[in-house]
């Protein structure tokens, strides 16, 4: 990105709060950018080259939107607990296996797209999060969802194309989860919890994909009792 171009960048995103600097084929985040620190609300660094993220990136801290996307980050840097105004933040289409515990500290984050990386455990750091409505970790590498699940607060998760052949009973306890994505997995019909469809808030349960048919799960316990929440919202929607 050649000097006039960065100078056009900057000065709109002095006036706006808004940085873009997508689709550059950067690896190194430029040194000047850090005059914006104070001012930037939205960040989009996706469709690069970044491998890594580095520590400065703390100093961002009235940021609400950061983008990473599609890039090579294997890591996320300690550091992104320091934007504590950040509400969406997409680090989807990368390499990353490691989530920092420093994100639980992001405890305005309403949306989290991790999909399509190298994740293999459910990241148990984002409980803290009580205002987070999605978080898409779909195109992982995850195998189970643990114990720990019920202390998630969001509104919708999106687990499709994983390879989860465990689910806890205790999903059933997430306070708010309405919708549940768990499409193109390698559940068995018994690994669903019939405390799932009995006594959770689970709304939409999308299940294809599987190693059964909707049939099989038509006829299990608990059925249509999770039916009559899927229909009732479904009521309400028309």
């Amino acid at each position: 990105m050649g000097n006039t171009t960065i100078k056009q960048h900057y000065e709109t995103a002095r006036k706006t709060g808004i940085l873009n600097i997508s689709n550059r084929k950067m690896m190194e985040i430029p040194a000047n950018m850090k005059l914006l620190a104070s001012l930037l609300r939205t960040l989009d660094m996706s469709h690069n080259l970044f491998k890594v993220i580095p520590e400065e990136i703390g100093i961002y801290t009235t940021l609400k939107q950061l983008n990473l996307s599609h890039n090579k980050l294997t890591t996320l840097p300690e550091a992104l607990g320091a934007l504590v105004k950040l509400e969406i933040f997409d680090a989807s289409v990368n390499q990353i296996n490691k989530l920092p515990d420093s994100l639980s500290k992001l405890t305005h984050l309403r949306r989290i797209n991790l999909s399509d990386n190298q994740i293999t455990e459910l990241p148990l750091m984002l409980c803290e999060l009580k205002r987070l409505d999605v978080l898409d970790l779909s195109k992982n590498k995850l195998t189970c969802v643990p114990d720990g699940v019920a202390g998630l607060q969001m509104a919708e998760l999106n687990l499709n194309q994983n390879q989860i052949t465990i689910i806890s009973e205790k999903m059933a306890d997430c306070p708010r989860l309405k919708t549940l994505r768990l499409e193109e997995n390698c559940l068995q019909l018994s690994a669903i919890p019939v405390r799932l469809l009995k006594e959770s808030k689970i709304s939409m349960l999308a299940l294809e994909g599987n190693l059964f048919e909707h049939k099989q799960f038509a006829d299990a316990e608990g059925y249509d009792v999770y039916m009559e929440r899927y229909t009732a919202v479904k009521k309400k929607m028309f």
